[in-house]
């Protein structure tokens, strides 16, 4: 990731922080034990807008490392992507459970296996998603397009 602004500091921000700076203590993402998530769980069209590398890098720098959605703009996936954030797409009767067992149950477990290209939640249910192979080759070993290239040749 380049260096630069903080970019956890500008993840979200609007919804995050006070006009001060502050937080907002409402946010979910302020609020233990979620302000330690690695996964994040959305809606539909999440990065939808968001063309810039900088809206994976502010997650990644959070320390998430995958977002759980019904859909994403295409941008935000293609660049979550190259730069190792995994994008897991469910189906919406899949997202609506998983998003009320992890707010029935705060600091439930979910586990996103990319190997096995699925999905575990708290009740133990599992769901299979899919994703490219040679994304998932890259999203294992670690590397962006520039050093899958450099590898390759």
């Amino acid at each position: 990731m380049p260096e630069g602004p903080h970019f956890a500091q500008i993840l979200f921000h609007d919804r995050r922080f006070n006009a001060d700076g502050s937080e907002k203590p409402d946010y979910i993402l302020n609020q233990d034990p979620y302000r330690h998530a690695v996964i994040a769980v959305a809606g539909r069209n999440f990065g939808v807008g968001s063309s810039r590398e900088t809206a994976v890098f502010g997650l990644i720098e959070f320390g998430i490392r995958s977002v759980i959605a019904l859909n994403f703009g295409d941008i935000f996936f293609n660049n979550s992507l190259k730069n190792g954030l995994l994008p897991v797409h469910l189906p919406p009767e899949s997202v609506a459970t998983l998003m009320r067992q992890l707010l029935d149950e705060r600091g439930a477990r979910l586990t996103v296996d990319l190997p096995k290209q699925t999905v575990t939640v708290p009740d133990g249910a599992t769901y299979r998603f899919e994703i490219e192979p040679l994304s998932r080759h890259r999203l294992l070993r670690g590397l962006d397009e520039i050093a899958h290239t450099q590898r390759a040749y």
